[in-house]
């Protein structure tokens, strides 16, 4: 049944009317916040990791090599939630909040079924493909202690990650960060009980996680359950359903491929750098993708604000308001890459100093490589900004293309070619991929933004000429 677009969101945001500037950042407040604790909540483990008496330095590299696997598992939530959600608010700025709330219960199935069958997956190779991925034999004990524990919450990252997505697309922001923040406090208290209170090291460290999801997982189902959501979570939506799941995935491949491809990358970093550097150079990548990781979250969390927005006006045909949420978003974007780009640069033992001490071994190693490795991000704020714009108007094709390109096509050869051709130390060389990467793609990305967003306003320019 359709019904008439409202103008306002059921989470109380004012979407087809309000002003955009007050609007996006009303959104994005919470979701930023929200992001920046998700950082900290994947970082807690490294922070404390690092500093075990004896064996910190070492244990910090085999835990590290663990995290292009979690990326992977982080990965099929976004496969799943990252379509169906902005799918969800297209249908809510159409008015149609029956087929909005089968796209949540059939992506909620869909996540449990990933969730299950990842578990089962890694738990047969993944002793296997974290020596393939730079553990070393001083290290893997420290990898598979860890990751053996980590997968039994990977239900939980499923059902917590994507089903987060659909609370923020209906503009319930400040629930959808306090949703991250239970299971980041919680974590964040757990780690020194059960790794120095208890004596588990590395173990208690996974444990506290996967208790940790666990607690964000039931109260993510507990608020679409309820009746505070517009959105409800009903049993008779939860049947798979093809027409409802397959366009959901479609949309959602572009955020899956730019998170499995992380990992990717994260995997030809680490064996890259294990050949050149040895033992300490992955270590350093292993806080290297932790700062990476603080730059994007919060980038990714304007871009949830901006989303409900784009997604719900495009659907409304409000084409004006899409494109003042996109500057907007652009402006902001680039903002925060600066400043974050600022520190690397200038004060990189500010950063340094949270995982190792930063005038040991590791830490005047990844003093360089730091600056080295973020020499470009200040451009990643245009990058994020058009590629996830592209996903907010459905336009998942275009979006999939500029996934891979900076990824696939660009990062992935220039880690192992760079080494070959360029007349610096090797794993220095290694480094250098990821800023001449970066530069490549936000110059087709912000090419390719202009040609085809700019169609889509002409387009709606001449529509609205036709109607008058």
């Amino acid at each position: 049944m359709q019904h008439q677009a409202p103008s306002t969101a059921q989470g109380g945001a004012d979407l087809g009317s309000g002003s955009v500037g007050s609007l996006l950042f009303r959104l994005a407040l919470p979701a930023i916040v929200a992001q920046l604790i998700n950082v900290l909540y994947n970082m807690v483990d490294r922070m404390y990791i690092g500093h075990l008496p004896e064996i910190g330095e070492t244990a910090l590299t085999g835990v590290g090599v663990c995290f292009p696997l979690i990326t992977a598992i982080s990965a099929f939530a976004a496969l799943v939630a990252m379509g169906g959600a902005p799918r969800a608010s297209i249908f809510l700025g159409k008015g149609d909040k029956e087929t909005a709330e089968k796209i949540l219960g059939n992506c909620t199935t869909a996540l449990v079924v990933v969730g299950v069958l990842l578990t089962a997956a890694f738990y047969l190779f993944g002793y296997r493909l974290l020596e393939m991925f730079g553990a070393s034999p001083d290290t893997i004990g420290y990898s598979w202690e860890y990751f053996r524990i980590y997968l039994i919450g990977t239900i939980f990252v499923q059902i917590s990650l994507g089903l987060n997505a659909f609370i923020n697309a209906q503009g319930y922001a400040m629930v959808g960060m306090l949703t991250v923040i239970i299971g980041a406090v919680l974590n964040i208290i757990l780690d020194p009980i059960f790794m120095f209170g208890l004596g588990m090291g590395v173990s208690g460290a996974a444990l506290a996680t996967i208790l940790s999801q666990a607690v964000s997982a039931a109260f993510t189902v507990w608020f679409l359950s309820s009746k505070r959501s517009y959105l409800r979570l009903q049993v008779r939506n939860l049947r798979p359903a093809p027409r409802i799941l397959l366009p959901s995935i479609a949309l959602g491949l572009s955020p899956f491929v730019m998170q499995l491809t992380e990992s990717v990358i994260q995997i030809s970093f680490n064996t890259q750098l294990q050949v050149y550097g040895g033992d300490v150079a992955v270590g350093a990548m292993t806080i290297l993708s932790s700062v990476m990781q603080f730059s994007m979250l919060p980038l990714q969390g304007l871009t949830q604000g901006a989303q409900p927005i784009s997604s719900f006006n495009f659907g409304a045909g409000k084409i004006d308001r899409v494109v003042k949420t996109f500057r907007v978003l652009l402006i902001a974007c680039l903002v925060y890459a600066t400043a974050m780009w600022s520190i690397c640069e200038f004060a990189p033992q500010l950063i340094i100093g949270i995982f190792t001490p930063p005038d040991g071994t590791l830490g005047v190693y990844t003093r360089t490589a730091l600056r080295i490795y973020m020499g470009a991000s200040c451009l990643f704020g245009a990058q994020i900004a058009c590629q996830q714009t592209f996903v907010a108007l459905g336009k998942a094709g275009v979006s999939l293309f500029l996934a891979v390109l900076r990824k696939i096509i660009l990062l992935v050869p220039l880690i192992f070619l760079l080494p070959r051709i360029l007349p610096v130390s090797q794993d220095i060389a290694v480094f250098m991929a990821e800023p001449v990467a970066d530069g490549l793609a936000v110059i087709t990305t912000c090419t390719m933004f202009g040609v085809v967003f700019g169609k889509i306003v002409r387009e709606w320019k001449a529509k609205q000429k036709t109607e008058v």
